[in-house]
C-alpha cells in the first residue's frame, strides 16, 4: 500500500478495466436504477446484444425475486470466470483513477476510484467509524444481495463516497493535472446518460491526494469544522449511494474474517470494496428527492389511514410536514403538525413502514417526480412526491442522528448514476 494513505479509509487499489471491447456497450448503470421500468433493461439488452458488456455480471434488482434467479446468479459467476480466462480486463495495480463524469444536463462531476477499507466502515446506526452509512439498512435486502457476491471473483461498484472538502482540495485539483496522466476511457454513455472520462494518476497527484485527504480527515480540523468539543472518532466518508451494495460487501467480508485468522484479515481481498470518492461540495453534485409509489392500494383509504395516524395531521399545505401526493382519484397535500421526525420523508416513511404490512400492497422508490407521478396515477397506484434536502445538511444529519430514513436523497437522477466501468478481483 502507498504508505500516504496509511490511516485512511479510501486508498489505491489494483484495478480491471475491461479490454478489447466497446466501451458504450460495456458500461451500464447501477443495477438498482429503474426498477419499475422493465422496459429500460429490454432497451439495453437489445443494446448490447452478444457484445461484452458489465450487463452480463450483474443483476438488476428488478430481478433480485424472479423465479429464475439462482440460475442468474450462477450465469454471471460462470460469466465473470470466463471473461477473467479470457483476459478480458488488464490490471491496473495500486491505482486511483480521476474520473470526470458529464451529466445530461451538461454539469462535469468529478470522482476518484480507489476502494475503501471495510474494517472502517459499519452501517448500524449510531456507527462512529470513519465511514458511515446515511441512510437505515433495510437488513431484509442484504441477503438475496451476499447470493449474488459470495461466490463472484470480482465486483464492479457502484458505490459512491462523499467527503465533505468545501475548500475542494481532494478531487478538484485534479482537473488541472490531466496533462501529467494517462487516459484511459472517454466516450458515450448508453441511453442519453452522458458522457464519461478518467485517467489514471501519476505519483505526484497520488501523493498530493494523500496530503490533502490526511488534512481532510486530521481530528483536529474534524472537532472544529462541525464545533464538537469531545475527543470523537473521526467521521471522514460519507456513503452518498451504494449503501446497501457496501453493506453487502460488509456482510461477505465479516463471513470471510470467522473463516480465517486475524493476522490474515489485512490481506483478505474481501476486505476492500472498490467505490468512487465524490466532493459533497461539487456544484454538478445535485440532491434529488426519492419519491414513494405504491402498488395494489386503496388511495382514500390510504389517506384516510394517514390523517389518522398523526394527530392534528390535515389535508392541504401548511405549517409542518408536508405530503404531496397523486393517485387516480386526484392529487393534494396532507400536512402533519409537529412531527416527532426531523424530515418529512421520516414522518411518511414511519407511516408507510406500518401500513403496507397491515393492509397489503407493496413500495417503489422512484427517481424522477414525472416517473412517480405517471406511476401514481395507474389504477391501485399511488405516489408521493417528495422534495430534496440540501447536501450541506448531510455530515452534521448523520453526525447527529446516526443515520436518515432509509432513500432520503438521491445524488442525482437515475440517469445519473454511476455505470459500471471498473472492476476488482475479490477472491
Amino acid at each position: 500500500m502507498n504508505k500516504g494513505f496509511e490511516g485512511l479509509a479510501f486508498r489505491p487499489a489494483d484495478i480491471l478495466l475491461p479490454q478489447n471491447c466497446e466501451y458504450s456497450k460495456w458500461a451500464v448503470v447501477a443495477c438498482d436504477q429503474y426498477t419499475s421500468q422493465p422496459e429500460y433493461w429490454s432497451q439495453v439488452e437489445r443494446y448490447v446484444g452478444s457484445a461484452p458488456s458489465a450487463l452480463r455480471l450483474i443483476l438488476p434488482e428488478s430481478c433480485l425475486d424472479g423465479p429464475n434467479v439462482e440460475t442468474d446468479i450462477l450465469e454471471i459467476n460462470t460469466t465473470m470466470t470466463r471473461y477473467l480466462r479470457e483476459e478480458r480486463f488488464k490490471e491496473l495495480p495500486n491505482a486511483l483513477v480521476y474520473v470526470e463524469r458529464t451529466l445530461r444536463n451538461g454539469k462535469v462531476r468529478r470522482g476518484l476510484v480507489g476502494k475503501v477499507d471495510l474494517e472502517c466502515y459499519d452501517y448500524e446506526p449510531g456507527s462512529e467509524t470513519p465511514v458511515r452509512a446515511t441512510e437505515g439498512t433495510v437488513m431484509s435486502r442484504i441477503p438475496p444481495r451476499v447470493a449474488v457476491r459470495k461466490n463472484a471473483p470480482i465486483e464492479l461498484p457502484h458505490a459512491m463516497l462523499l467527503c465533505d472538502d468545501p475548500k475542494k482540495t481532494v478531487i478538484e485539483p485534479l482537473a488541472d493535472r490531466k496533462d501529467k496522466m494517462s487516459i484511459l476511457y472517454d466516450f458515450d454513455l448508453m441511453e442519453d446518460s452522458g458522457h464519461v472520462a478518467g485517467w489514471l494518476l501519476d505519483g505526484e497527484s497520488m501523493a498530493q491526494v494523500a496530503e490533502s485527504l490526511r488534512a481532510l480527515c486530521d481530528p483536529q480540523a474534524f472537532r472544529v469544522r462541525y464545533g464538537l468539543e469531545e475527543d470523537g472518532k473521526v467521521f471522514q466518508f460519507a456513503v452518498g449511494d451504494g449503501n446497501h451494495s457496501l453493506a453487502t460487501a460488509k456482510e461477505c467480508y465479516e463471513r470471510q474474517k470467522r473463516l480465517t485468522p486475524r493476522d490474515k484479515w489485512e490481506s483478505l481481498p474481501s476486505r476492500y470494496a472498490l467505490c468512487e470518492l465524490v466532493d459533497l461540495h461539487d456544484p454538478a453534485l445535485e440532491f434529488e428527492p426519492i419519491h414513494r409509489v405504491l402498488f395494489r392500494v386503496k388511495g382514500k383509504e390510504l389517506l384516510e389511514a394517514l390523517l389518522q395516524s398523526f394527530p392534528g395531521a390535515y389535508l392541504g399545505e401548511g405549517e409542518g410536514h408536508v405530503l404531496r401526493y397523486i393517485f387516480s382519484g386526484g392529487a393534494g397535500a396532507v400536512t402533519v403538525p409537529r412531527s416527532a421526525q426531523q424530515l418529512p420523508v421520516g414522518t411518511l416513511q414511519s407511516f408507510l413502514d406500518d401500513y403496507i404490512p397491515a393492509y397489503g400492497g407493496s413500495i417503489d422508490y422512484i427517481h424522477g417526480a414525472d416517473v412517480a407521478a405517471q406511476l401514481g396515477r395507474g389504477a391501485g397506484n399511488m405516489a408521493f412526491l417528495l422534495l430534496p434536502m440540501e447536501k450541506e445538511q448531510l455530515f452534521p444529519a448523520v453526525l447527529r442522528d446516526g443515520t436518515l430514513p432509509r432513500k432520503t436523497f438521491s445524488m442525482g437522477q437515475a440517469h445519473d448514476k454511476r455505470f459500471y466501468l471498473e472492476a476488482r478481483k475479490i477472491r
